[in-house]
């Protein structure tokens, strides 16, 4: 499958705008710091993404930066989800 063939497949499909993660049984601190993980890892693949397009400009190095940074926010979100209301609070 071609990269445009993906994006023609991929253009029918509705954005959730959720980040699918399977069951993994943690709870407690062992879930925060799998989403922790996740969020870092997304987050890395953003900067790099972004480094990408500012070097290389274009329409299609733009696509990949934001569809990276959505999945940052995404986990971002489920990593402060997890970790409940005191990540929330202020020292």
């Amino acid at each position: 499958m071609s990269a445009q063939d993906l994006r023609d497949l991929l253009d029918h499909v509705d954005d959730t705008w959720e980040l699918v993660l399977p069951p993994t049984g943690l709870r407690g601190t062992e879930l925060v710091s799998e989403m922790a993980a996740v969020w870092w890892a997304a987050r890395a693949e953003s900067n790099d993404a972004y480094d990408h397009w500012r070097r290389a400009g274009g329409a299609d190095a733009y696509a990949v930066y934001r569809a990276a940074e959505d999945r940052a926010d995404a986990a971002a979100a489920g990593l402060t989800a997890a970790a409940g209301p005191a990540v929330l609070t202020s020292a």
